[in-house]
């Protein structure tokens, strides 16, 4: 059930700690829908707020706008200071938010995060309209490409023959192109998790290994057999990371 508050719309669960999920380019709220079950019955909270990825002014459509919407969403809810868990473009999103607002952060979790690497982000979808390549493409996110499911298919085949909506994903995948992360990531002190699916092909293995090398607080964990979105291919094993983690670091 999605709460609509104001300008926001959002998922939540639980009590506890909140663990604000940002969502990919093209992943919806179902996504973490493991995450959503798993952490309430753990003591946190699970909030996943719907991005404004396709609704905000164009000048507003970047990786800083989303980030500042974030801060704003979690200062709305009263929260003191909190756990993003971001994936892909979502992963960045909220790196970039530990970097502006590190007061608010507890703690962060990446997992296939841009902000280092974009590779296929900035396509021009050239063959937007052939199903058969946009399923590929969509095949190519997972290790196992029955995770795919058409449902997954159709709605990013719809995404990119929209025309407002491939014109925001190709201006944000510029965004995240411009919002390298490079420079700031040895000055961020926010405890990190990352996991990474080891079989990763849009945010391969070595972009996960410089990340842990950058971030002066961080541990990596792998997941094999695994691609770009773990938390959807092994949810289990991505949970029982997490969760470890966070009790380890008494987050």
């Amino acid at each position: 059930m999605l709460k609509k508050e104001k300008k926001y719309t959002y998922f939540e669960a639980g009590e506890g700690t909140p663990i604000i999920v940002l969502h990919g380019l093209m992943g919806g709220l179902s996504n973490f829908e493991a995450v959503a079950d798993f952490f309430p019955k753990n003591g946190y909270k699970v909030v996943i707020p719907e991005l404004p990825l396709y609704t905000q002014n164009i000048l507003k459509t970047n990786v800083k706008a989303f980030s500042k919407f974030v801060k704003d969403f979690i200062i709305y809810k009263g929260y003191d200071k909190v756990i993003l868990l971001g994936n892909s473009l979502g992963g960045h999103i909220a790196l970039y938010h530990a970097k502006m607002y590190p007061e608010l952060m507890k703690g962060l979790v990446i997992t296939g995060s841009s902000g280092l690497y974009e590779s296929g982000m900035g396509e021009s979808y050239p063959k937007r309209g052939d199903y058969e390549y946009i399923k590929k493409k969509s095949e190519d996110v997972f290790y196992d490409p029955k995770v795919a499911t058409k449902e997954i298919v159709d709605e990013v085949f719809a995404t990119v023959n929209d025309r407002i909506k491939l014109i925001k994903t190709l201006t944000i995948a510029k965004s995240a192109i411009r919002h390298n992360m490079a420079k700031d990531l040895p000055n961020m002190q926010t405890p990190t998790c990352i996991i990474w699916g080891k079989n990763d092909k849009v945010t391969p293995p070595e972009v996960a290994e410089e990340f842990n090398k950058l971030l002066p607080n961080s541990e990596l964990f792998w997941i094999d057999k695994c691609g770009h979105a773990a938390m959807m291919e092994h949810p289990d094993e991505f949970n029982r990371l997490l969760l470890h983690w966070l009790e380890k670091n008494n987050i």
